[in-house]
């Protein structure tokens, strides 16, 4: 638009400039020396990153049951530490529950695996709860942290149906589906680098997709947003923060201004691999089956006689008062926007219909407009009539949105021929057209052959098994997830400022042995947790701990297991499995504890099957909007984030509002009764035999002569106060901290 025109549209919309003079010179002022920063070495000199260097599986530095132990007794060795001895069995089985599926052992299966003497016990219990569909909750929810998974934010196109991405990523889990497949499902839709087939004509044509994979695609979906009407490109962008951060471990995203800092990754390449993701627009996909669609027809065609005969006497009475209106709005604009705004819509330019839609909002007439210049008859009648189109139902009809339905991706050819811009300061309306880029990414040498799309020549690349970055930061957020803090601490980070692995020849060698074993997720979860360093105490001998705190302070090379607190889906998990009311049920809409509704949900209409509230926490809605809370408060004080940005690690702290909601909330108040309730009928109104229950539901092991001896103390023979004993072992640190 031109000066000439926002002015006008300005004034219009009754908003007034005022334009200064040139500003007075400043005093010159004599500025003191800071602290000197480091200096940003030139592109050109800048060292590759170590990450960048191609995997090369080391040999194993001695024998081992398990290679992992072999790498990490050599770091032992060389940093002059002692491992502190294995965990007891309960502690294993506790902390093997609680990480591979986020629910702790029941007391039947405690003592299951307590009384099988067979020395592939532990390795069969790791195998049965890989098995579990309940490990791709656990496991499905990680990399929805990392992904940047919400169920609504400002305006996102995609947030119905978004939960059908989440239970795409967990089923996918449980299905142990290959990594590289895994990620280039959400990058094309496709799980295989063949995406096409030759028929015998010798026609190429687009293989056939999985149909669930349609949901894959959500990933990408995501991260479309609609300001003011319009679609500014915001998709783009988060496709390449969250898709470098999350597959790549580099953060390509702070060269979106600038070249970066320190990385040799220029503002170009940041561009270069937006313009793989420009062509990309949503698409809504509908749901329904034939008949739900049929009979939605039927009932639009009825609705749209009700409304009409309701409507067209009201129409009757309003036009005439808003073609005045409109008609004076249309008098105070320059002549040649008159011109354009009274010229049939199909004989615009599309120069003249953006200055068209430009002033829309300043000529659209609200009803409360019209009714202020109607005569005193007129208002009444027109109260009456329109009180007659809400009775009839004619302020709401049934439409496309009352059916099930999701967004997905597809590419837009036409945009797909338009040139792609560096833009100033990351603004979509702001391309630098004397700065073009072509697709591409970084760490690529030579022209990508983008024959068969933009995206899938990129996924080709990523997924890749010569790919250097791929398989490392994979397997490290693997590691990160069981132990607490990867092998590489800064997971998201593989850059230079993200400093060196602990233990990098461990690192290479469990990349190496994810490609070798086909990028199996499931294979790897078993490597580590059947390893000796996996199964180590948290604690040992108080000399022993000393030597190892001066030498390793950090515990960065695991001389004992570090002491984890649970995050809040399985603390909120662990409450409702001891109250015997979690409802293990998989996918569905996600449900809000706070409101008890699901996203979406029409106000009024019965809750959802898959809306109930004593679900597991993974299906806990999340997600951010400036006019209200959307993450409920328990997910906010045990540290989940809201979705906006891609979160690698959790935080871990203890704040007030934790103990707050472990002590006062009406969910930890019926969580106690139902637990109390519990130890009743399973202990037969036993009070010894229900303390002693109540310890091995919440901590998985029997109390100890003291505890048990407190407990009944402050029981006795009351059953009643069972309740009180049971909230006193939610509180307890023990149930919340995995040792």
């Amino acid at each position: 638009m031109s000066t000439k025109h926002c002015i006008a549209l300005s004034l219009a919309a009754g908003s007034f400039f005022l334009f200064a003079a040139e500003k007075p010179k400043k005093p010159a002022v004599v500025a003191h020396p800071g602290p000197k920063l480091p200096a940003v070495p030139p592109m050109a000199s800048r060292p590759r990153p170590w990450s960048l260097q191609p995997v090369a599986r080391p040999a194993l530095p001695a024998n081992s049951a398990n290679p992992i132990d072999a790498f990490i007794g050599a770091m032992y060795a060389d940093k002059g530490l002692k491992p502190v001895g294995q965990a007891d069995q309960r502690t294993l089985l506790r902390r093997l529950y609680l990480d591979l599926i986020g629910i702790p052992p029941t007391p039947a299966e405690q003592e299951a695996y307590l009384n099988d003497t067979s020395p592939d016990a532990y390795e069969k219990l790791a195998d049965r709860l890989l098995a579990s569909e309940q490990h791709g909750v656990r496991y499905g929810r990680h990399w929805l942290d990392v992904l940047r998974y919400a169920d609504s934010e400002e305006r996102m196109y995609a947030a119905p149906g978004i939960h059908y991405w989440r239970d795409w990523v967990v089923n996918a889990v449980n299905a142990d589906t290959p990594y590289d497949q895994f990620v280039r499902a959400q990058l094309t839709g496709y799980r295989t680098a063949e995406r096409t087939t030759i028929q015998g004509v010798g026609r190429r044509t687009p293989l056939e997709r999985r149909p669930d994979d349609l949901f894959a695609l959500g990933f990408l979906a995501r991260g479309a947003v609609n300001r003011d009407g319009k679609d500014l490109g915001e998709l783009q962008i988060a496709a390449v923060e969250t898709v470098s951060t999350a597959f790549m471990g580099m953060t390509v995203g702070c060269a979106k201004c600038h070249d970066h800092m320190f990385d040799p990754i220029r503002q170009k390449d940041f561009y270069a691999m937006k313009a793989l993701f420009d062509p990309l627009v949503v698409r809504k996909q509908t749901l329904a089956t034939p008949a739900e669609l049929v009979a939605a027809g039927k009932q639009f065609e009825e609705s749209e006689k009700f409304r009409i005969a309701a409507e067209t006497p009201l129409n009757a009475l309003i036009n005439p008062y808003r073609d005045r209106l409109y008609a004076a709005r249309v008098g105070m604009l320059p002549p040649d926007v008159q011109t354009i705004i009274l010229k049939p819509e199909k004989r615009r330019t599309p120069a003249e219909q953006k200055i068209a839609d430009d002033y829309f909002p300043v000529l659209r007439i609200d009803s409360d407009k019209i009714e202020e210049v109607m005569s005193d008859a007129d208002k009444k009648l027109y109260r009456e009539l329109r009180a007659k189109v809400n009775q009839t139902g004619g302020a709401r009809r049934p439409t496309g949105r009352d059916l099930p339905a999701f967004w997905t991706v597809e590419v837009d050819r036409v945009l797909e021929r338009e040139k792609s811009y560096v833009l100033t300061s990351g603004d979509p309306e702001r391309p630098e057209k004397n700065n073009p880029v072509e697709p591409g990414w970084p760490f690529y040498a030579g022209q990508p052959d983008l024959r068969e799309g933009r995206v899938e020549a990129f996924s080709d690349w990523l997924t890749a098994k010569d790919n250097p970055l791929f398989a490392r930061v994979a397997v490290n957020r693997l590691w990160q997830w069981h132990f607490g803090e990867g092998l590489h601490k800064s997971s998201s980070d593989f850059g230079i400022l993200g400093g060196r692995p602990a233990n990098q020849p461990l690192l290479d060698w469990l990349a190496s042995e994810f490609i070798a074993r086909n990028y199996s997720m499931k294979a790897m979860h078993k490597l580590i947790v059947t390893s000796q360093v996996y199964r180590l105490a948290s604690s040992g001998d108080k000399d022993l701990m000393k030597a190892n705190l001066a030498a390793d302070p950090s515990n960065r090379f695991l001389s004992k297991f570090r002491l984890k607190r649970l995050e809040a889906e399985p603390v909120w998990d662990s409450v409702l499995s001891a109250a015997d009311n979690l409802d293990l049920s998989l996918n569905g809409p996600s449900f809000d504890i706070e409101t008890g509704a699901v996203p979406g949900q029409r106000r009024g209409s019965a809750p959802a099957v898959e809306g109930k509230m004593n679900r597991r926490a993974a299906y806990m809605v999340r997600g951010f909007s400036t006019s209200r809370e959307v993450v409920p408060n328990f997910l906010q004080s045990f540290d989940v984030d809201d979705g906006r940005a891609p979160c690698p690690v959790r935080l871990q702290t203890v704040t007030a509002p934790q103990g707050l909601f472990m002590m006062n909330s009406p969910e930890i108040e019926k969580a106690s009764t139902l637990f109390a309730d519990r130890l009743k009928n399973e202990a037969n109104g036993d009070v010894t035999a229900a303390v002693d229950l109540g310890y091995r539901i919440a901590l998985n092991r029997p109390p100890s002569p003291s505890e048990k001896d407190d407990a009944l103390t402050y029981v006795g023979s009351d059953a009643n106060r069972l309740k009180q004993l049971a909230w006193l072992l939610f509180n307890l640190d023990e149930f919340i901290y995995v040792q």
